[in-house]
């Protein structure tokens, strides 16, 4: 039974090895990204003021001034030292000229236009998308991807198999290095191959499966009803209906005061002018500075203000079941940011340690294919 766990493991890792370690290494690039661009983009803070902040009208007029021809898809308050952000986003999928998501980041005090972002470009967009799409065109590199993935459970499952010892004798040279003087590279690398694997392997399972979660809408789903969940995992607005002449004057503003009046002291407030007329205003507020699973979103008529509730699972944390919370946490899981910077750290640290599992396993595949040739 070894024999054939070991070929599947074997021809698994050689066929799949390279994306795995990209995945890894783009992994461990991103994971700090935010604490990198806090230090190198000064316009993301401003100096602290105590006056209110411009209302949302305001910054879409100025922001719609810098970017005219766009449409404006949130305005962004990320508390009261950093810039706010107008953020402009289109995905049409037959005319690839017409997908922008630009970002223009105003200081929310004076209006000032700190800085007009093509999010579409430089380094770490570079790094997310080898790590979602492998640089392929997103339809096909996100299969490739998920794809790939998947094969590493069946890698990590095979993998613990082959790694369990057959007595007490051999159980002790398969939880730590004993490498003793004269012990040869050969012997060496098979045992960071296999140590390496035991120790990061349950970490790793929990980063695949958080991984296949955005790759295969079928893992998805089934995962999501496994834990309990019952709601939609598609995000969907719900339908604003105009009731007679009803309309209510700046209704983006008064939704934004809403939102500062009930989140005192929420983290950053986002609020959604709607895009067709009978979209809602989307609101949220974030309460927790470095994850996103708390935060809170509403929906309000356009036309009212009355709130509408959903049945999906971005709705209110109050209203979310334990299962709704796992899924709502999954990208803060993926990345470590549950635990803070710790468990960024750890992440981090975890994302280096499988990178090097592809390339021990091609070593050890390597050494034994030229010694049998040699014989």
């Amino acid at each position: 039974m070894k024999k054939s766990i070991r070929k599947i493991h074997l021809w698994l890792g050689l066929t799949s090895g390279i994306i795995i370690f990209i995945v890894a290494i783009t992994g461990c690039f991103y994971a700090f990204q935010e604490e990198i661009q806090n230090i190198t983009e000064e316009y993301r803070f401003v100096k602290k003021q105590n006056i209110p902040f411009l209302l949302p009208s305001k910054l879409e007029t100025i922001a719609q001034n810098e970017l005219p021809n766009k449409s404006l898809h949130a305005i962004h308050y990320k508390g009261r030292e950093k810039s706010a952000e107008a953020i402009f986003f289109h995905y049409d999928e037959k005319i690839e000229d017409n997908n922008y998501y630009k970002i223009v980041h105003i200081n929310p005090y004076t209006g000032e236009v700190l800085k007009v972002n093509d999010m579409y470009s430089g380094f770490f967009r570079w790094i997310l998308d080898g790590h979602f799409y492998l640089w392929l065109p997103h339809e096909i590199g996100q299969t490739v991807i998920a794809s790939a993935t998947l094969i590493f459970v069946i890698m990590i499952i095979s993998g613990f198999i082959l790694w369990l010892p057959k007595n007490k004798k051999a159980a002790k040279q398969r939880f730590w290095f004993r490498w003793k003087d004269g012990i040869k590279w050969k012997r060496k690398n098979y045992d960071l191959h296999n140590i390496t694997g035991f120790y990061v392997m349950s970490i790793a399972l929990i980063f695949a499966i958080t991984g296949l979660v955005w790759g295969f809408p079928w893992f998805a789903y089934g995962y999501y009803t496994l834990i309990g969940g019952e709601k939609s995992l598609i995000y969907e607005d719900p339908i604003s209906i105009q009731i007679a002449n009803s309309k209510v004057e700046n209704p983006l503003d008064k939704a934004y005061l809403l939102m500062t009046k009930e989140y005192p002291n929420a983290v950053s407030i986002e609020v959604h002018p709607p895009e067709t007329k009978t979209s809602p205003i989307a609101a949220n507020a974030n309460l927790e500075e470095g994850t996103y699973w708390k935060t809170d979103y509403r929906y309000f008529n356009q036309y009212t203000l009355e709130e509408q509730e959903v049945n999906h699972i971005y709705g209110r944390l109050d209203n979310a079941s334990n299962s709704d919370k796992i899924m709502r946490m999954n990208y803060d899981i993926h990345t470590g940011a549950i635990f803070g910077l710790a468990g960024k750290i750890f992440a981090f640290l975890i994302s280096l340690l499988i990178a090097s599992l592809p390339i021990t396993g091609f070593m050890i595949w390597y050494g034994r294919h030229n010694k049998s040739k040699k014989q």
